[in-house]
Protein backbone atom coordinates (compact mmCIF):
# COMPACT_ATOMS: atom_id res chain seq x y z
CA UNK A 1 0.00 0.00 0.00
CA UNK A 2 1.18 2.86 -0.91
CA UNK A 3 0.82 5.77 1.92
CA UNK A 4 -0.42 9.75 2.13
CA UNK A 5 3.10 11.53 1.69
CA UNK A 6 1.99 14.29 4.17
CA UNK A 7 1.36 11.29 6.94
CA UNK A 8 4.76 9.18 5.75
CA UNK A 9 6.78 12.90 6.17
CA UNK A 10 5.08 13.16 9.86
CA UNK A 11 7.81 12.52 12.23
CA UNK A 12 7.06 10.63 16.03
CA UNK A 13 6.69 12.48 19.06
CA UNK A 14 9.88 12.28 20.86
CA UNK A 15 8.00 13.61 24.14
CA UNK A 16 5.51 10.26 23.53
CA UNK A 17 8.33 8.10 22.43
CA UNK A 18 10.73 8.97 25.65
CA UNK A 19 7.23 8.94 28.29
CA UNK A 20 6.64 5.33 26.35
CA UNK A 21 9.91 3.93 26.87
CA UNK A 22 10.03 5.35 30.79
CA UNK A 23 6.70 3.23 31.37
CA UNK A 24 7.63 0.16 29.43
CA UNK A 25 11.20 -0.26 31.47
CA UNK A 26 8.66 0.77 34.67
CA UNK A 27 7.01 -2.60 33.39
CA UNK A 28 9.98 -4.81 33.20
CA UNK A 29 10.33 -3.78 37.54
CA UNK A 30 12.56 -0.76 37.12
CA UNK A 31 13.21 2.17 38.87
CA UNK A 32 12.53 4.68 36.67
CA UNK A 33 12.17 8.59 36.83
CA UNK A 34 10.15 10.03 34.06
CA UNK A 35 10.87 13.74 33.66
CA UNK A 36 9.63 13.79 29.78
CA UNK A 37 5.50 14.23 30.74
CA UNK A 38 4.12 17.93 29.07
CA UNK A 39 0.69 17.30 32.11
CA UNK A 40 0.97 18.57 35.66
CA UNK A 41 0.91 15.94 37.83
CA UNK A 42 -2.18 16.69 39.85
CA UNK A 43 -5.24 15.37 40.02
CA UNK A 44 -8.20 17.35 38.19
CA UNK A 45 -10.16 19.38 40.66
CA UNK A 46 -13.13 17.71 42.49
CA UNK A 47 -15.71 20.57 42.09
CA UNK A 48 -14.66 20.21 37.83
CA UNK A 49 -15.20 15.98 38.11
CA UNK A 50 -18.27 16.52 40.13
CA UNK A 51 -19.81 18.98 37.35
CA UNK A 52 -19.20 16.42 35.04
CA UNK A 53 -20.68 13.78 36.43
CA UNK A 54 -23.71 15.64 37.12
CA UNK A 55 -24.13 16.77 33.40
CA UNK A 56 -24.26 13.16 32.55
CA UNK A 57 -26.62 12.32 35.32
CA UNK A 58 -29.08 15.08 34.35
CA UNK A 59 -28.88 13.27 30.70
CA UNK A 60 -26.15 15.64 29.06
CA UNK A 61 -25.04 12.67 26.89
CA UNK A 62 -25.63 13.83 23.35
CA UNK A 63 -24.16 15.60 20.22
CA UNK A 64 -23.54 18.80 20.98
CA UNK A 65 -23.01 21.95 18.52
CA UNK A 66 -19.95 21.49 16.49
CA UNK A 67 -18.07 24.49 17.44
CA UNK A 68 -19.17 23.96 21.83
CA UNK A 69 -21.45 24.16 23.59
CA UNK A 70 -22.81 27.86 23.33
CA UNK A 71 -22.53 28.35 27.44
CA UNK A 72 -19.18 26.64 27.21
CA UNK A 73 -17.85 29.82 24.53
CA UNK A 74 -20.21 32.24 26.43
CA UNK A 75 -17.87 31.46 29.64
CA UNK A 76 -14.67 31.65 27.36
CA UNK A 77 -15.50 35.37 26.56
CA UNK A 78 -15.94 35.78 29.70
CA UNK A 79 -12.64 34.44 30.77
CA UNK A 80 -10.88 36.71 27.99
CA UNK A 81 -12.42 39.65 28.77
CA UNK A 82 -11.76 39.47 32.57
CA UNK A 83 -8.16 38.20 31.80
CA UNK A 84 -6.74 39.69 28.79
CA UNK A 85 -9.56 42.40 28.61
CA UNK A 86 -10.76 41.11 24.87
CA UNK A 87 -13.95 41.05 23.50
CA UNK A 88 -15.09 37.92 21.73
CA UNK A 89 -18.84 37.04 20.80
CA UNK A 90 -19.67 33.17 20.97
CA UNK A 91 -18.77 33.52 16.47
CA UNK A 92 -15.25 34.27 17.18
CA UNK A 93 -14.81 31.54 19.55
CA UNK A 94 -14.94 27.36 18.76
CA UNK A 95 -14.57 24.85 21.53
CA UNK A 96 -11.55 21.83 20.20
CA UNK A 97 -10.77 18.51 21.73
CA UNK A 98 -7.83 20.07 22.67
CA UNK A 99 -5.35 23.07 21.85
CA UNK A 100 -3.31 20.53 19.61
CA UNK A 101 -7.28 19.94 17.84
CA UNK A 102 -7.14 23.60 18.09
CA UNK A 103 -3.94 24.29 16.34
CA UNK A 104 -4.14 21.23 13.98
CA UNK A 105 -7.92 22.98 12.64
CA UNK A 106 -6.52 26.41 12.31
CA UNK A 107 -3.08 24.84 9.76
CA UNK A 108 -5.71 23.24 7.78
CA UNK A 109 -7.95 25.99 7.44
CA UNK A 110 -5.56 28.61 6.58
CA UNK A 111 -2.96 27.24 4.53
CA UNK A 112 -2.27 25.73 0.87
CA UNK A 113 0.10 23.87 -0.37
CA UNK A 114 3.38 25.83 -0.39
CA UNK A 115 2.20 28.57 2.56
CA UNK A 116 5.00 28.98 4.94
CA UNK A 117 4.65 29.10 8.55
CA UNK A 118 7.46 31.09 11.02
CA UNK A 119 8.11 29.10 13.69
CA UNK A 120 11.00 30.14 16.47
CA UNK A 121 13.21 27.37 17.94
CA UNK A 122 13.07 25.71 19.96
CA UNK A 123 9.51 24.78 19.02
CA UNK A 124 7.19 22.54 20.53
CA UNK A 125 6.99 19.14 18.84
CA UNK A 126 3.91 19.30 16.79
CA UNK A 127 4.00 22.53 15.23
CA UNK A 128 6.50 21.17 12.15
CA UNK A 129 4.53 18.55 11.84
CA UNK A 130 0.77 19.84 12.05
CA UNK A 131 1.83 22.64 9.17
CA UNK A 132 3.41 19.88 7.03
CA UNK A 133 0.38 17.41 7.25
CA UNK A 134 -1.55 20.96 6.59
CA UNK A 135 0.17 21.11 3.09
CA UNK A 136 2.15 24.21 4.50
CA UNK A 137 6.23 24.78 5.22
CA UNK A 138 7.49 25.31 8.19
CA UNK A 139 10.31 27.91 8.47
CA UNK A 140 12.55 27.74 11.42
CA UNK A 141 14.31 30.83 13.17
CA UNK A 142 16.82 30.07 15.60
CA UNK A 143 15.85 31.77 19.27
CA UNK A 144 19.30 32.22 21.06
CA UNK A 145 19.97 31.56 24.12
CA UNK A 146 21.81 34.85 24.82
CA UNK A 147 18.44 36.13 24.20
CA UNK A 148 16.52 34.02 26.21
CA UNK A 149 15.48 31.86 23.40
CA UNK A 150 13.00 34.77 22.01
CA UNK A 151 12.22 35.60 18.60
CA UNK A 152 13.19 39.42 17.68
CA UNK A 153 11.67 41.71 15.13
CA UNK A 154 14.96 42.16 13.02
CA UNK A 155 14.72 37.98 12.57
CA UNK A 156 10.72 37.80 11.72
CA UNK A 157 11.32 40.44 9.34
CA UNK A 158 14.22 38.80 7.55
CA UNK A 159 12.61 35.12 7.77
CA UNK A 160 9.41 36.78 5.91
CA UNK A 161 8.41 35.74 2.19
CA UNK A 162 5.98 36.16 -0.01
CA UNK A 163 4.93 32.90 0.78
CA UNK A 164 4.70 33.37 4.29
CA UNK A 165 1.56 32.91 5.87
CA UNK A 166 1.43 33.08 9.81
CA UNK A 167 4.10 33.13 12.75
CA UNK A 168 3.43 30.94 15.78
CA UNK A 169 3.78 32.77 19.08
CA UNK A 170 4.06 30.57 22.28
CA UNK A 171 4.25 32.44 25.73
CA UNK A 172 5.10 31.13 28.07
CA UNK A 173 6.83 28.64 26.00
CA UNK A 174 6.71 25.02 25.93
CA UNK A 175 10.11 23.64 25.93
CA UNK A 176 11.81 26.39 27.55
CA UNK A 177 9.53 28.47 29.97
CA UNK A 178 10.17 31.85 28.92
CA UNK A 179 7.50 34.38 28.46
CA UNK A 180 7.60 37.64 25.73
CA UNK A 181 7.63 40.97 27.39
CA UNK A 182 4.62 43.35 26.10
CA UNK A 183 7.32 45.61 23.95
CA UNK A 184 9.01 42.41 22.27
CA UNK A 185 5.51 40.99 21.48
CA UNK A 186 4.38 45.09 20.77
CA UNK A 187 7.90 45.10 18.32
CA UNK A 188 6.77 41.37 16.48
CA UNK A 189 3.53 42.77 15.81
CA UNK A 190 4.52 45.49 14.44
CA UNK A 191 6.14 43.45 11.37
CA UNK A 192 3.07 41.39 11.69
CA UNK A 193 0.69 44.17 10.96
CA UNK A 194 2.90 45.58 7.74
CA UNK A 195 3.57 42.00 5.73
CA UNK A 196 0.47 41.00 6.73
CA UNK A 197 0.94 37.92 8.45
CA UNK A 198 -1.62 35.94 10.80
CA UNK A 199 -0.15 35.59 13.96
CA UNK A 200 -1.23 32.28 15.96
CA UNK A 201 -0.79 32.72 19.62
CA UNK A 202 -0.51 29.61 21.67
CA UNK A 203 -1.10 30.55 25.06
CA UNK A 204 -1.70 26.97 26.71
CA UNK A 205 0.58 27.76 29.45
CA UNK A 206 -0.56 31.48 30.88
CA UNK A 207 -2.00 30.70 34.32
CA UNK A 208 1.73 28.88 35.30
CA UNK A 209 3.41 31.83 35.82
CA UNK A 210 6.45 32.73 38.54
CA UNK A 211 8.22 35.13 39.81
CA UNK A 212 5.40 37.67 40.12
CA UNK A 213 4.90 38.38 36.29
CA UNK A 214 1.92 38.73 34.53
CA UNK A 215 0.58 37.03 31.24
CA UNK A 216 0.41 39.63 28.23
CA UNK A 217 -1.12 38.18 25.50
CA UNK A 218 0.00 40.07 21.77
CA UNK A 219 -4.15 40.37 20.97
CA UNK A 220 -4.25 42.72 23.59
CA UNK A 221 -2.03 45.54 22.69
CA UNK A 222 -3.97 47.27 20.54
CA UNK A 223 -7.49 46.62 18.38
CA UNK A 224 -5.59 45.93 14.91
CA UNK A 225 -3.56 43.06 16.68
CA UNK A 226 -6.42 41.74 18.01
CA UNK A 227 -7.52 40.99 14.46
CA UNK A 228 -4.63 40.23 13.10
CA UNK A 229 -4.38 37.29 15.89
CA UNK A 230 -5.47 33.69 16.34
CA UNK A 231 -5.60 33.12 19.94
CA UNK A 232 -5.06 29.32 21.15
CA UNK A 233 -6.06 28.26 24.79
CA UNK A 234 -7.85 25.32 26.59
CA UNK A 235 -7.94 23.61 30.61
CA UNK A 236 -5.60 21.10 30.00
CA UNK A 237 -2.53 22.89 31.71
CA UNK A 238 -4.70 25.64 34.08
CA UNK A 239 -6.67 22.98 35.56
CA UNK A 240 -4.62 19.93 35.25
CA UNK A 241 -7.09 18.11 32.73
CA UNK A 242 -5.24 16.63 29.87
CA UNK A 243 -7.07 13.74 29.26
CA UNK A 244 -10.39 15.66 28.78
CA UNK A 245 -9.18 16.84 25.76
CA UNK A 246 -10.70 20.46 25.83
CA UNK A 247 -9.09 23.70 24.03
CA UNK A 248 -10.43 26.66 22.06
CA UNK A 249 -9.54 29.30 19.61
CA UNK A 250 -10.61 33.06 19.96
CA UNK A 251 -10.15 35.06 16.30
CA UNK A 252 -11.55 36.08 13.33
CA UNK A 253 -15.35 35.02 13.15
CA UNK A 254 -14.35 33.93 9.50
CA UNK A 255 -11.49 31.20 10.57
CA UNK A 256 -13.80 30.27 13.19
CA UNK A 257 -16.32 29.48 10.79
CA UNK A 258 -14.35 27.22 8.40
CA UNK A 259 -12.73 25.77 11.54
CA UNK A 260 -16.51 24.89 12.70
CA UNK A 261 -17.13 23.22 9.11
CA UNK A 262 -13.70 21.13 9.38
CA UNK A 263 -14.98 20.39 13.07
CA UNK A 264 -18.35 19.07 11.80
CA UNK A 265 -16.81 16.44 9.77
CA UNK A 266 -14.06 15.38 11.30
CA UNK A 267 -14.92 15.32 15.51
CA UNK A 268 -18.82 16.15 15.43
CA UNK A 269 -18.07 17.98 18.41
CA UNK A 270 -16.04 17.81 21.96
CA UNK A 271 -17.20 15.22 24.31
CA UNK A 272 -20.15 16.67 25.82
CA UNK A 273 -19.01 15.82 29.65
CA UNK A 274 -15.64 17.20 29.33
CA UNK A 275 -17.60 20.36 28.10
CA UNK A 276 -19.27 20.70 31.24
CA UNK A 277 -16.09 19.98 33.13
CA UNK A 278 -14.77 22.67 31.29
CA UNK A 279 -17.80 24.94 31.95
CA UNK A 280 -16.84 24.88 35.56
CA UNK A 281 -13.57 25.36 35.31
CA UNK A 282 -13.90 28.43 33.74
CA UNK A 283 -17.34 29.76 36.00
CA UNK A 284 -15.94 28.17 39.48
CA UNK A 285 -12.84 28.65 40.96
CA UNK A 286 -11.96 26.55 44.62
CA UNK A 287 -8.38 27.85 45.18
CA UNK A 288 -6.92 24.28 43.34
CA UNK A 289 -5.75 26.45 40.13
CA UNK A 290 -3.11 28.84 42.16
CA UNK A 291 -2.43 25.88 44.73
CA UNK A 292 -0.76 23.97 41.65
CA UNK A 293 0.65 26.91 40.89
CA UNK A 294 2.23 27.52 43.54
CA UNK A 295 3.23 24.19 43.94
CA UNK A 296 5.03 24.36 40.57
CA UNK A 297 6.91 27.49 41.06
CA UNK A 298 8.61 26.53 44.81
CA UNK A 299 9.43 23.26 42.89
CA UNK A 300 11.36 25.55 40.27
CA UNK A 301 13.08 27.87 42.88
CA UNK A 302 14.19 24.35 44.68
CA UNK A 303 15.60 22.70 41.45
CA UNK A 304 16.67 25.00 39.43
CA UNK A 305 20.60 26.11 40.79
CA UNK A 306 20.98 22.20 41.72
CA UNK A 307 20.23 21.74 38.07
CA UNK A 308 22.59 24.25 36.78
CA UNK A 309 25.77 22.83 39.41
CA UNK A 310 25.91 20.00 37.14
CA UNK A 311 29.24 19.92 35.24
CA UNK A 312 28.57 20.67 32.01
CA UNK A 313 24.85 22.14 32.75
CA UNK A 314 23.75 25.79 32.08
CA UNK A 315 20.15 26.29 31.70
CA UNK A 316 18.23 29.76 31.42
CA UNK A 317 15.63 30.46 34.28
CA UNK A 318 11.74 29.73 33.01
CA UNK A 319 9.18 31.74 33.70
CA UNK A 320 6.29 30.04 33.65
CA UNK A 321 5.49 26.20 32.53
CA UNK A 322 6.69 24.08 34.25
CA UNK A 323 9.93 23.04 32.15
CA UNK A 324 13.54 23.37 32.38
CA UNK A 325 15.82 23.34 29.19
CA UNK A 326 19.28 23.30 29.88
CA UNK A 327 21.83 23.43 27.54
CA UNK A 328 24.40 19.73 27.82
CA UNK A 329 26.56 20.49 24.86
CA UNK A 330 29.54 20.55 26.63
CA UNK A 331 28.55 17.66 29.40
CA UNK A 332 27.37 15.26 25.96
CA UNK A 333 31.13 16.64 24.59
CA UNK A 334 32.99 15.50 27.77
CA UNK A 335 31.26 12.20 27.23
CA UNK A 336 31.51 9.16 24.59
CA UNK A 337 28.91 10.12 23.18
CA UNK A 338 28.42 11.76 19.70
CA UNK A 339 25.03 13.44 19.98
CA UNK A 340 22.53 14.78 23.04
CA UNK A 341 20.19 11.97 21.42
CA UNK A 342 23.24 9.38 22.46
CA UNK A 343 23.87 10.53 25.83
CA UNK A 344 19.99 10.62 26.79
CA UNK A 345 19.36 7.09 25.62
CA UNK A 346 22.44 5.73 27.87
CA UNK A 347 21.46 8.07 30.64
CA UNK A 348 17.65 6.14 30.60
CA UNK A 349 19.27 2.54 30.50
CA UNK A 350 22.09 2.74 33.40
CA UNK A 351 20.30 5.54 35.71
CA UNK A 352 16.69 5.26 34.75
CA UNK A 353 15.75 8.87 34.53
CA UNK A 354 13.95 9.97 31.04
CA UNK A 355 14.25 13.03 29.69
CA UNK A 356 13.45 14.41 26.14
CA UNK A 357 16.31 15.44 23.83
CA UNK A 358 16.38 18.66 22.43
CA UNK A 359 17.10 17.65 19.10
CA UNK A 360 12.55 17.09 18.55
CA UNK A 361 12.30 20.62 19.23
CA UNK A 362 14.76 21.92 17.11
CA UNK A 363 17.52 22.60 19.68
CA UNK A 364 19.87 19.37 19.63
CA UNK A 365 22.22 20.82 22.83
CA UNK A 366 19.37 20.90 25.11
CA UNK A 367 17.00 18.15 26.83
CA UNK A 368 13.94 19.03 28.66
CA UNK A 369 13.01 18.61 32.28
CA UNK A 370 9.38 18.65 33.40
CA UNK A 371 8.89 19.18 37.31
CA UNK A 372 5.72 18.17 37.07
CA UNK A 373 6.58 15.40 39.28
CA UNK A 374 6.88 15.51 42.60
CA UNK A 375 10.30 17.69 44.52
CA UNK A 376 11.41 14.05 46.08
CA UNK A 377 11.53 12.44 42.62
CA UNK A 378 12.68 15.37 40.53
CA UNK A 379 16.00 16.03 43.58
CA UNK A 380 16.75 12.12 42.95
CA UNK A 381 16.55 12.47 39.64
CA UNK A 382 19.14 15.37 39.42
CA UNK A 383 21.28 13.17 42.02
CA UNK A 384 21.17 10.34 38.83
CA UNK A 385 22.11 12.83 36.35
CA UNK A 386 25.08 14.05 38.03
CA UNK A 387 26.15 10.53 38.98
CA UNK A 388 26.02 10.03 35.17
CA UNK A 389 27.40 13.16 33.95
CA UNK A 390 30.23 12.87 36.14
CA UNK A 391 31.12 8.90 35.57
CA UNK A 392 31.38 9.46 31.50
CA UNK A 393 32.91 12.70 31.97
CA UNK A 394 36.50 12.61 29.88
Amino acid sequence: MKFSDKVASITPSSTLAITAKAKELRAEGHDVIGLGAGEPDFNTPDYIIEASYRSMKEGHTKYTPAAGMPQLKSAIAKKLKEDQGLDYANDEIIVTCGAKHSLSSLFQTILEDGDEVIIPTPYWVSYPEQVKISGGVPVFVEGKESSQFKLTAEQLEKSITAKTKAVIINSPSNPTGVMYEKDELAALGEVCLKHNILIVSDEIYEKLIYGGKEHVSIAEISPELKNQTMIVNGVSKSHSMTGWRIGFTAGNKEIIKYMSNLASHTTSNPAAASQFGALAAYEEDDGSVENMRNAFEDRLNKVYQKLNDIPGFSCVKPQGAFYLFPNVKEAVNNSPYATTDEWVKALLEEEKVAVVPGSGFGAPDNIRLSYATSLEQFESALERIRRFTEKHSE
